[in-house]
């Protein structure tokens, strides 16, 4: 979900394609395939997810989101062995980004696609059971590429959010409309990109439909809703900007923090003569969340202040770091029962960069002499790697796991607070100058590592992390809120860092800090990351290969080309006996979208829109004695 300086022509030409192709046709029962009514997805389904490998049943495979399979029919002796069993075509004209992890439930792989589409794929064949278009009307703002990253499974419901800001139900046998829920103004800004999550209330006992909104670039307010999965009604609505008023069964709850936003100055120099930013700012939770159901807590990230220029977020004359911009580049922990923060994590406060804090939350555990210690795990787009204790918020360590971050020294043990170099602000232009002083910045805004997640094994304790080696020149813009127009207050040009890589893949160690393997690749690294127990890790590079290495020592040990860049999340599980291994290929995103260094040397990258099964063949069981 990234994003950049747009002009006004740009703007127009972006409209124009997307009203150019979105030709949004309602749902279509696609091939002559019929597929039977299946279960019933339960809850407990859910919550074991992780241990039932013969389906897939919610985004990063698990509530704690470690993307780990527990499966070993494949494994590092017979993965070079790995063959195509079928592929899949999203078809017509619609191929941007394919950023989608697929579900998988009694033989059926669920798989969202660019411009708000959902597949239902017969696991086995690859034939097609039904498929869903949202109709689009032609003002939607999509910030960084018309991608969606998957659907979520309850009862015998899909789930999954628009670019016009709603969140659909459909049946999961027919393909059908089951109701549809707008959330949002899509022609200020509010949109869905993430995939949604499904949570149960311990104290209530209610299961609940979780998901945000994104549109930080467009001045949206971020909010993290909880609805009915049966109805769409919404229980609870939670703003991610200090000051901003929730809501509990439809009304007014409380404020979120302090309801005189302190952490949100009023800034003179707006025109409006009004908070300006805090009326537009950001916060907007678009990654999925992670579940806790031992405390029964919701933690997930929360996205940049708006706008991105740090100077219009401060009082004139002030200094940013006097004003942290609560809830935002940070971590939040949310009650399920009444929406209420629990507690609040930032990694980044008074975000100058667009670092954001979306990436995912990955729930695990380790042992700290004899202490069993519950944490999360987050590698944010600020190139540091934070362990914070889930159970109340705090602060444990962190460690870079990119090169040359240039705009801080590192992360205070004791505060948790960055220590920022000075001058990697962007300054604010001179008196009569529109445009301010450009300066270099590592990681730049697309960030040490984006919302491409990865991997934790249970079997290494190590984390498999897919980030990129790339830099910025960076400048501040003047700039004044638009309904519906870039708020964004800065430009850039990404540039590369290093001549043979940019794509980073790292096995890192999130005691030590220290990086186990390392593996480079040429283009950015935009795809999630996959575990096994078989010893394996799988990621896709944006050249189109589908690859697995040895988890120990980083080994290439498989790869296979897809037609087109992949930046998806692989997946895998069991049917008939058979391990498959699963992914979506389609090149796009918002690397090739923002012109600088990446746009020229992602150009010759072909798009594409398609799903790829693959499993060992029938005779490498007679070849490996297995």
């Amino acid at each position: 979900m990234m994003k950049t300086t747009i002009t006004a022509p740009r703007r127009k030409l972006l409209s124009q394609r997307v009203q150019a192709v979105i030709l949004g046709a309602a749902i279509g029962l696609g091939s002559t395939a019929v597929q039977a009514a299946s279960s019933k997805v339960t809850w407990e389904d859910i919550l074991n997810d992780q241990a039932t490998p013969e389906n897939i049943l919610g985004y990063g495979i698990g509530p704690k989101a470690q993307r780990y399979s527990p499966m070993t029919q494949l494994n590092t002796d017979n993965v070079k062995m790995l063959t195509p069993a079928w592929s899949f075509s999203f078809g017509d004209e619609k191929q941007r980004g394919q950023e989608s992890q697929a579900l998988v439930h009694d033989g059926v792989i669920y798989i969202t696609g660019s411009y708000s589409r959902v597949f239902a794929i017969d696991a086995k064949t690859g034939a097609k059971l039904w498929s869903y278009s949202a109709r689009l009307p032609d003002d939607i703002r999509p910030c960084c590429d018309v991608v969606n990253r998957g659907a979520a499974i309850f009862g015998d419901k899909i789930f999954f959010g628009t670019l016009d800001a709603a969140m659909v139900a459909l049946n999961k046998d027919t393909g059908k409309v089951v109701w549809k829920k707008k959330f949002g103004d899509h022609s200020a800004g509010y949109t869905m990109t993430g995939a949604p999550t499904l949570i149960k209330d311990q104290k209530t006992g209610k299961v609940l439909l979780i998901h945000g909104s994104s549109g930080d670039e467009f001045g949206v307010v971020g909010k993290l809703f909880a609805r009915d999965p049966d109805t769409g009604e919404e229980i609870w609505m939670r703003p991610f900007v200090e000051g901003h008023m929730g809501r509990l069964n439809g009304k007014d709850s409380t404020p979120t923090g302090d309801p005189r936003a302190p952490s949100w100055p009023d800034n003179p120099d707006s025109p409006t003569g009004k908070v300006e930013a805090w009326s537009h700012g950001g916060g907007a939770p678009w990654q999925s969340a992670s579940f806790d159901a031992e405390t029964n807590t919701i933690i997930v990230g929360a996205g940049n202040p708006a706008p991105w220029n740090t100077w219009e977020r401060t009082s004139k004359g002030g200094n940013p770091l006097d004003y942290d911009n609560l809830y935002t580049s940070g971590q939040v922990a949310v009650d399920p029962t009444t929406g209420e923060v629990k507690w609040f994590y930032q990694h980044t406060p008074n975000d100058a960069w667009d670092f954001s804090g979306n990436n995912e939350l990955v729930l695990f555990e380790y042992d700290d002499n004899g202490k069993t210690v519950k944490a999360t795990a987050h590698a944010d787009r600020n190139g540091f790697f934070y362990v914070v204790d889930r159970e109340d918020g705090d602060f444990i360590r962190a460690f870079p796991f990119v090169d040359n971050i240039t705009w801080a020294t590192h992360i205070d043990p004791k505060t948790g607070r960055p220590a920022e170099v000075e001058g990697q602000r962007p300054p604010p232009p001179k008196p009569g100058e529109k445009k301010g002083e450009s300066i270099e910045v590592s990681p730049p805004f697309l960030g040490g590592k984006n919302w491409n997640p990865m991997a934790y094994s249970q079997d290494t304790g190590l984390f498999y992390i897919p980030g990129n080696h790339w830099k910025e020149d960076y400048w501040t813009e003047e700039v004044t809120y638009q309904k519906g127009a870039a708020y964004l207050g800065q430009g850039f040009r990404i540039r590369k860092m290093y001549d043979d890589h940019v794509g980073i893949l790292r096995a890192m160690d999130p005691v030590t800090g220290e990086t186990a393997w390392e593996h480079k690749e040429k283009l950015p690294l935009w795809a999630g990351v996959l575990a096994t127990k078989g010893g394996l890790i799988f990621t896709g590079t944006g050249d189109g290969y589908l690859k697995a290495f040895d988890a120990k020592s980083g080994t290439e040990l498989w790869k296979f080309q897809t037609g087109s860049g992949i930046v998806s999340s692989p997946v895998t599980w069991e049917m008939d006996g058979e391990q498959y291994v699963g992914i979506a290929s389609g090149y796009g995103g918002a690397v090739p979208l923002w012109g600088g260094d990446m746009a020229d040397l992602t150009k010759p990258v072909p798009q594409g829109g398609s799903f790829w099964a693959f499993k060992l063949p029938k005779w490498a069981g007679d070849v490996t004695g297995k």
